[in-house]
């Protein structure tokens, strides 16, 4: 039957809507330039307005039979519209369900989006109850006895729930399902309740973040411990570990991989993923590349960084390759804590990783189907920003240029093609130690680990690299 509301045209709806997304836009913290958006209670009431608005009208399509096909022809005009490559990912689930809703909708992007400073939330609780004051005052003569009055009810809901979140802050621990629950479901025009609602989820996932930041840093710190003690005391805790470890048994040889230096490179690799600055990239390239290819480009080009200021994008490199990872951020975290000491020498390594670039490892194992189409996309663009100069990726820690390249990338091939380099001696603009000169094996240079990195991740744990899920 198509689009059958007799109050508005679709195509009018949809140009509210489109209005209504440009605001929600907003409403999650940042203006399109870039810049933070500022929100007091008269823009926050407009909001809110709209959200009433559209709520209102999706009413009066559900309650009636005649009108209920035009849902459907709103829900086919959003989905066209949500599908767009430009259309903001962090909106992508619009529908008529959620302007059903809409200032629930609303409530949740003001509350969890944007820093929830005192000033913002005056202005939050301003509106809301100004809103519902207002509403109240259309069929009660003393609307704000009538307001109170709605408020009691939830005391000792609010109370009990006070007490077990004091509880929760004082042991840093969260606790689930806070939110309290009043009256069953919120009704339409008890705008508190929501308000309410979001601000108890928030605490939560703040406690939640917290517990985890906590979590994190003994885990860090404790590695970090480990490698300060490993640094002071070389030779006594290498002899100590390797009492306990059957696999150091060929450690004889000089040309082999010191037991000590191993594992010192393995607790570099994981201080580094498990630093809380890593982990927030992590989540910021997690958040950028889930949105189509021309919108994360729009990211970086916004940056507006010149060709001349190209060696202060190191920081933006490591941003890109671990944006490589991020789907397969906890296999990484499985596969360093399991790797097993290997006492075979800097140079067989390097003889492994060349035969990827051959195709002949053993462990090479790569089909078409493999390649994810996103890393491909981000490694491209990557490669294009560097232009050509690969001492970029020399900036950043060995470990993370190992796991984010995979071997049927060219970066890769470039990447090891300037460590063969190093190996043989030749001239580089990126000479990393002195140990060719100085006819010594690379067995505890920066050369000698990336070597090791790739060598981890590329041959002992292809099936990290080669997509297999981990178990």
């Amino acid at each position: 039957m198509g689009w059958n509301y007799p109050y508005i045209s679709l195509n009018d709806m949809m140009k509210l809507i489109k209005g209504f997304v440009d605001m929600m836009v907003l409403a999650s913290g940042y203006r399109s330039s870039g810049l933070v958006a500022h929100w007091d209670s008269h823009n926050i009431s407009k909001l809110l307005q709209w959200g009433l608005f559209f709520e209102n009208v999706l009413r009066s399509l559900n309650s009636s039979d005649v009108c209920r096909p035009s849902v459907e022809e709103l829900d086919a005009a959003l989905s066209e519209m949500t599908s767009h490559p430009s259309f903001p990912q962090g909106l992508a689930h619009l529908s008529s369900a959620t302007l059903d809703k809409a200032r629930g909708f609303v409530s949740e992007h003001l509350i969890h989006a944007l820093p929830l400073r005192d000033t913002h939330l005056r202005a939050f609780l301003t509106a809301a109850i100004e809103m519902e004051l207002n509403e109240l005052s259309e069929r009660e003569h003393d609307c704000l006895n009538a307001y109170l009055s709605k408020l009691m009810p939830q005391n000792n809901s609010l109370n009990s729930v006070s007490e077990r979140r004091s509880f929760v802050m004082d042991l840093d621990f969260p606790l689930p399902n806070i939110t309290p629950k009043i009256n069953g479901k919120c009704s339409r025009e008890y705008l508190t309740e929501l308000t309410v609602q979001e601000l108890f989820k928030r605490q939560s996932a703040v406690l939640c973040i917290r517990t985890l930041e906590t979590s994190l840093d003994i885990l860090s710190n404790t590695i970090r411990c480990m490698e300060s003690e490993s640094e002071s005391d070389n030779n006594g805790l290498s002899t100590k570990l390797l009492k306990h470890d059957k696999s150091s048994a060929l450690m004889g040889s000089e040309q082999l991989i010191d037991f000590f230096t191993w594992n010192h490179w393995k607790s570099r690799i994981l201080s580094y993923f498990l630093d809380k600055r890593t982990v927030q990239l992590v989540s910021g390239a997690s958040m950028i590349f889930s949105a189509p290819k021309i919108q994360w480009i729009q990211v970086f080009e916004r940056l507006q960084v010149s060709k001349e200021r190209i060696d202060d994008l190191h920081e933006v490199i490591e941003l890109i390759l671990l944006g490589c990872i991020v789907s397969r951020w906890s296999c990484l975290i499985e596969h360093l804590m399991s790797i097993a000491y290997d006492s075979s020498s800097i140079s067989k390594q390097y003889q492994e990783l060349c035969k990827l670039i051959l195709g002949r490892s053993p462990s090479f194992d790569l089909k078409e189907g493999i390649i994810n189409s996103k890393e491909s996309c981000i490694l491209e663009y990557l490669i294009g920003l560097l232009g050509g100069r690969l001492h970029q990726l020399w900036k950043l820690p060995p470990a993370l240029a190992a796991v984010a390249i995979p071997s049927w990338s060219p970066l890769f091939k470039l990447y090891l093609n300037e460590i063969e380099t190093q190996f043989k001696g030749n001239s580089s603009t990126m000479r990393c130690c002195n140990c060719t000169q100085d006819r010594k094996e690379h067995k505890d240079c920066e050369l000698a680990e990336r070597t090791w990195c790739l060598y981890i991740f590329h041959v002992s744990g292809s099936h990290l690299m080669n997509g297999a899920s981990c178990t």
